[in-house]
């Protein structure tokens, strides 16, 4: 048995009793304050993550900047993770990727050098292949890391340091922007033209009480790495800044191009001659891949939902050059743009969520102003740290050089003191009133710096160093020195992102969009003249051009014409079955008329017992008389009964032995209705009385005591009432009296005029 000792505690003691929810929410909100504090949320103050930070950290430790040789990308990312970053090396090396793609960030950090992916959504070469250093931009925002301007914390490990932010003046948040998800919180903020984000502080700086507005007319809006537009109204952009949420509609160019006289068009659009033409991109919205909007476009021709669309080619190099050809010179320009940017990523949102940590490690949303202010504070808090830095570097050189000019002023006494003297220090600093560092430093100097040149070198610097000490400790005493200070460091950064340099020039344009087209699909049909032919077993077709109706066409053994009419391609198809059901049926999808077309059935959901009473092409704002054979009926607007489905649309009820017997247009200019039925009765009432419904039954229209009805029509009364006489002649009868027949809707009526056709038809 083994024996413990008192001192020896179990380790069950340590078990403590908790509530699990209670332990729960404890470890789970310390799992979310690291994600948000030290993962997905970006520094206000360098604009960085931890993560970011530790890779520039690690590469200037290394001495990788511009002037330098590259270094493998995996010495670095091995540093990373071994010192300062342990996580993932993927997840490293991605971070490190993204950092060196001028298509992902507006002003790179790392420069690359190997295949560190493509705007075409490729992704990077292995670490092991490739190499980076730094660039000037990563120089300017650690410029002062040496300079006592932030505090230095120990690693995850305590074995070295790390600079808790960078202090430099580059204004990286709003520059290049960040993303990310923490725990109950994400943050999105685009990039920014540096110029402008200059701008936009120095007015600040000058005018703390500017408003939202004036900061607005120098801070545009967004400036993303891959250009292209935003198409947002300033009032919506303004706003967006003002309450750091909002989002902004981005859009790729459609290049500049020469037409066929060789002048510079501002469309996009190419001219090949004969009248053909094409539309280049030549700047996609940001973190589009190339690759995707391609397949996406290729897709929508395939599936057919871009029919105006022939091909779509990438003709990139360098440069990107996206060419879009469409179905024929016909097609509408305006209308092939307008559709891929509702159908394809050509046109796609960037959130904006001004979600950051201010310098107390708090995460908050900010307006653009306050976010400026906060940046302003902290650079004039890293100056004035940068000053008391210079200042206590100055008073420890002043130390020196002033012993220094002690030890020439009394340079034989010194040489004497040291070579008599067994403790030569003591009896300096006690006869000259010397410090111990002064005392030591006139022990250490060499017998060449006791030149007559080197103490008129030392009486220069010790000028010098006291004008230096007098402005410092000025800056230190007055706030308004400090902010002329940072406007002059401010004005001077900016020459290198000026307006006219390549790395500064806005690539983004801010222009809101004309307003939006009307848009549909069925606007990029082209317009073609068509005859639609439907038999009477219910195959369908449609021959190119308009044919004659009364034409010689062909038909399926034992099958006959039905329905023969006028259309166009960009026409809808009503067709009316007499269980009271609409169809509608695109006549740009009717199949040829090579062979018997293809039966209507395949297109649309009719039932097998029911029975096609009419086929017409659709007319907007039109009406139709629609009455069912027991001589009820009702006038319909056309828009209202287009179907969008298969399954078509009940627009007359009907029952057991009542069915839609009739479909006719109304002329606008008729006014009275005209109904006779198998009992060669006609009556005519005023169309004022057919009342206009979308669904239903319908009124009585004329009062039947055997059969029913078996026509019905509308007219003009004043033109009177014509109809076909009959045999071979072709001649039609008018008939200009009908006030006999004219009575209330309902009547039973009376017989025909004489002459009027013996089927009882109009």
């Amino acid at each position: 048995m083994v024996s413990t000792t008192d001192d020896e505690s179990d380790p069950f003691d340590a078990i403590v009793d908790a509530p699990f929810d209670a332990a729960l929410s404890e470890r789970y909100l310390v799992y979310a304050l690291s994600t948000i504090t030290a993962r997905s949320l970006p520094d206000l103050r360098d604009g960085l993550k931890p993560v970011h930070r530790r890779l520039l950290w690690a590469m200037r430790q290394l001495k990788l900047d511009p002037a330098s040789a590259y270094k493998k990308s995996a010495r670095v990312v091995g540093d990373v993770i071994g010192k300062y970053h342990p996580h993932g090396d993927a997840s490293v090396y991605d971070a490190m990727v993204r950092l060196a793609q001028d298509f992902s960030l507006r002003y790179p950090l790392v420069q690359g050098q190997g295949n560190f992916g493509n705007i075409d959504g490729d992704n990077a070469a292995a670490y092991r292949y490739t190499e980076a250093r730094l660039t000037k931009t990563a120089i300017q925002l650690m410029a002062g890391l040496d300079e006592g301007t932030v505090d230095f914390i120990p690693t995850y490990n305590g074995e070295e340091s790390e600079p808790d932010i960078f202090p430099g003046l580059f204004p990286n948040l709003l520059a290049n922007g960040a993303t990310g998800i923490a725990v109950g919180m994400a943050t999105s903020i685009p990039s920014h033209n540096v110029a402008e984000i200059i701008d936009a502080t120095l007015m600040l700086i000058d005018n703390p009480h500017a408003e939202h507005a004036q900061l607005m007319e120098v801070f545009k809006g967004p400036d993303f790495a891959t250009g292209g537009l935003v198409v947002d109204s300033p009032e919506a952009i303004s706003h967006a800044y003002e309450t750091g949420k909002g989002a902004f509609r981005m859009r790729g160019r459609f290049s500049t191009g020469k037409d066929t006289a060789g002048n510079w068009e501002e469309t996009g659009i190419e001219k090949l001659g004969g009248g053909q033409w094409q539309i280049v991109v030549s700047e996609i919205p940001y973190m589009l891949a190339k690759g995707k909007l391609i397949e996406q476009v290729a897709q929508l021709i395939a599936d057919k939902k871009l029919p105006i669309l022939e091909d779509v080619r990438d003709e990139s190099d360098e440069q990107i050059r996206i060419v879009f050809v469409p179905k024929s010179r016909n097609v509408d320009p305006e209308l092939l743009k307008e559709s891929l940017y509702r159908l394809t990523d050509l046109e796609s949102r960037f959130s904006l969520n001004l979600n950051v940590l201010d310098s107390q490690r708090t995460p908050g949303v900010m307006g653009l102003k306050l976010l400026l202010q906060e940046w302003t504070y902290n650079q004039i808090d890293i100056l004035l740290r940068r000053t008391r830095h210079r200042l206590e570097k100055i008073a420890s050189r002043l130390e020196l050089v002033e012993g220094y000019i002690i030890a020439y002023l009394n340079l034989d006494r010194i040489i004497e003191i040291i070579r008599t003297e067994d403790e030569p220090k003591a009896v300096m600093m006690a006869e000259f009133n010397l410090t111990d560092r002064q005392a030591e430093a006139i022990l250490n100097m060499r017998l060449r710096s006791l030149r007559k040149l080197e103490e008129m070198e030392l009486r220069q610097e010790h000028a010098d160093l006291l004008k230096e000490q007098d402005e410092l400790q000025k800056l230190l005493e007055s706030p308004a020195r400090q902010r002329t200070r940072l406007k002059r460091d401010l004005a001077t950064l900016r020459k290198d992102y000026a307006e006219d340099t390549e790395l500064g020039r806005r690539r983004t344009t801010i222009a809101q969009a004309t307003p939006t087209v009307e848009f549909s699909m069925d606007a990029m049909i082209e317009k073609e003249p068509v005859t639609v032919i439907l038999s009477a077993k219910g195959w369908i077709r449609a021959a190119r051009g308009h044919v004659p109706l009364d034409g010689d066409f062909k038909f399926k053994e034992g099958d006959g014409p039905a329905f023969a009419f006028h259309a166009q391609t960009t026409d809808k198809i009503l067709i009316a079955v007499d269980n009271g059901r609409f169809y509608t049926l695109g006549a740009d999808k009717l199949p040829g008329a090579r062979g018997f077309g293809e039966p209507i059935r395949t297109m649309v959901d009719i039932d097998s017992d029911a029975h096609i009473v009419a086929a017409m092409p659709h007319k907007p704002k039109s009406q139709l008389l629609l009455a069912s054979n027991a001589g009820r009926g009702f006038a319909v607007e056309t828009d209202e009964i287009m179907a969008e489905t298969r399954k078509g649309k009940a627009v007359m009820s009907t029952k057991p032995g009542v069915q839609l017997m009739i479909v006719r247009e109304i002329p606008p200019e008729h006014d009275h209705v005209a109904v006779v039925g198998d009992n060669r009765k006609l009556v005519i009432f005023s169309l004022e009385e057919l009342p206009v419904m979308a669904k239903g039954q319908g009124v009585t229209l004329q009062r039947y005591r055997d059969g029913g009805m078996s026509d019905v029509t509308t007219l003009k009364l004043e033109d009177g009432l014509s109809w076909t006489m009959g045999g071979d002649t072709g001649r039609t009868r008018t008939e200009k009296d009908m006030v006999m027949w004219k009575v209330a809707r309902g009547a039973a009526g009376r017989l025909p005029p004489n002459g009027f056709p013996r089927d009882n038809k109009f």
